[in-house]
């Protein structure tokens, strides 16, 4: 796909981190970059790099369905969608209750709320994304629109307490397949990410905080040593952008790490 002004995009979780880094390389390429946040910053990040910006909760059926129609009313259809926000729980499956000295599970209700910030966000992003993209006129090669989804190297390497996280994420991985082959008549590719740790801001936090714990993260990566730059995922976003023989693949992009059970 030729990256020009002719192009709108939406970004979730724009306002910050990877979904940030990504909303700023589109614009830079000249597309217009549509921003879903719930952040209270989101606004004043958006009207600072060019983005229009649109409040989404992404667990929301209706809020969600409402941005879109938002998004696409301000800047037209999107034929990008980066899909970069998500909901989750943390915790192990079962581990200590500190107030009664014997064990407690992490919650249906826990999991069942990150499977929805997760994995059924994912699928409902991508699928209002694809069925807006299906009425678009083809570019090159027939191709309509294309989605990037934002899994984790946590869908393989699931760490102790990621249960929720590392599942979905898994789901997520899941998904890209059935999803491509679904849309393939309509000329939509659907791609994923795994990204591995990344210098966003909660990851900057420790960096203040405990900077032995950063140094640790930083030594744990293989090469290069340290954590990934939010413009290290960006970048990677726009190539399967332009790049239409990526299709259906599920991309580490984690300097050779591999997580350990802790």
């Amino acid at each position: 796909m030729k990256i020009d002004t002719s192009l709108s995009a939406i970004v979730t979780g724009g306002a910050s981190g990877l979904g940030l880094a990504t909303a700023q390389a589109l614009i830079a390429a000249g597309v217009n970059v549509a921003i879903f946040d719930i952040s209270a910053d989101g606004e004043r990040i958006a009207d600072e790099i060019g983005a229009s910006f649109f409040k989404v909760d992404i667990t929301s059926e209706d809020r969600a369905l409402a941005g879109f129609e938002a998004a696409r009313a301000a800047n037209g259809q999107e034929r990008i969608l980066v899909h970069c926000a998500m909901v989750a729980k943390g915790g192990k499956t079962v581990s200590k209750d500190k107030a009664t000295g014997g064990y407690k599970r992490l919650s249906t209700e826990d999991y069942a709320l990150s499977a929805e910030g997760i994995l059924v966000a994912s699928y409902r992003m991508a699928s209002i994304a694809a069925l807006g993209m299906a009425a678009l006129d083809p570019l090159e090669d027939g191709e309509r629109g294309t989605i990037v989804l934002t899994s984790s190297a946590a869908a393989q390497d699931g760490q102790v307490g990621q249960i929720c996280y590392g599942s979905l994420k898994a789901g997520v991985n899941g998904l890209v397949l059935p999803m491509a082959r679904d849309l393939m008549d309509l000329g939509i590719r659907v791609n994923a990410i795994m990204p591995g740790i990344f210098a966003t801001p909660p990851m900057l936090r420790f960096k203040e905080l405990n900077p032995p714990m950063w140094d640790s993260l930083n030594a744990s990566v293989p090469f290069p040593k340290r954590l990934g730059k939010p413009e290290e995922f960006a970048s990677l976003v726009m190539e399967l952008v332009r790049n239409t023989y990526f299709n259906a693949q599920t991309i580490r992009l984690d300097g050779a790490i591999r997580m350990p059970p802790r």
